[in-house]
């Protein structure tokens, strides 16, 4: 099985809808269904603010990614920040982790984007080294900041 990467589409979105639930349970992160779907739906319907792909063969992904774009003077223009990642549990460790992370910048850079982000957890060194290995670094006088609206 391959990590092919996806340009999901609005008739994507139910499987992206449980894809990220089941992220968003195996983190612990409070999510709501509908505010998932609010922000999925304009992804996949085109909006310039972001992209979703799906991992693996369409018709029955194995995982998902997000990415957010933006703009940075520091990088010199347009920007992303991977807003998730995820690979489900049962085909972990395979390397489609490691490939996503390698395709989508390259795909990404093609389309223009300077940079790209990340956010990880600082105390999980297996999920900091496979990201070091496809080129991440951490930041040593930033860290990212949030306030929600």
């Amino acid at each position: 099985m391959t990590a092919a990467l996806h340009l999901a589409k609005p008739e994507n979105l139910e499987r992206l809808i449980a894809l990220s639930g089941a992220f968003a349970e195996e983190l612990g992160i409070p999510s709501e269904e509908d505010t998932r779907r609010a922000a999925l739906k304009p992804l996949l319907e085109g909006s310039p603010h972001g992209a979703a792909y799906l991992v693996g063969p369409p018709r029955a992904p194995v995982g998902y990614a997000v990415v957010s774009f933006g703009w940075s003077l520091e990088f010199g223009g347009l920007d992303g920040l991977l807003d998730e990642l995820y690979i489900r549990p049962p085909v972990r460790g395979r390397g489609m982790a490691s490939e996503v992370l390698n395709a989508l910048p390259k795909a990404l850079a093609q389309a223009g984007l300077r940079a790209l982000h990340l956010e990880v957890d600082r105390e999980d060194t297996k999920t900091q080294n496979l990201y070091r290995r496809a080129g991440f670094f951490m930041r040593e006088r930033y860290a990212l900041m949030s306030r929600p609206l």
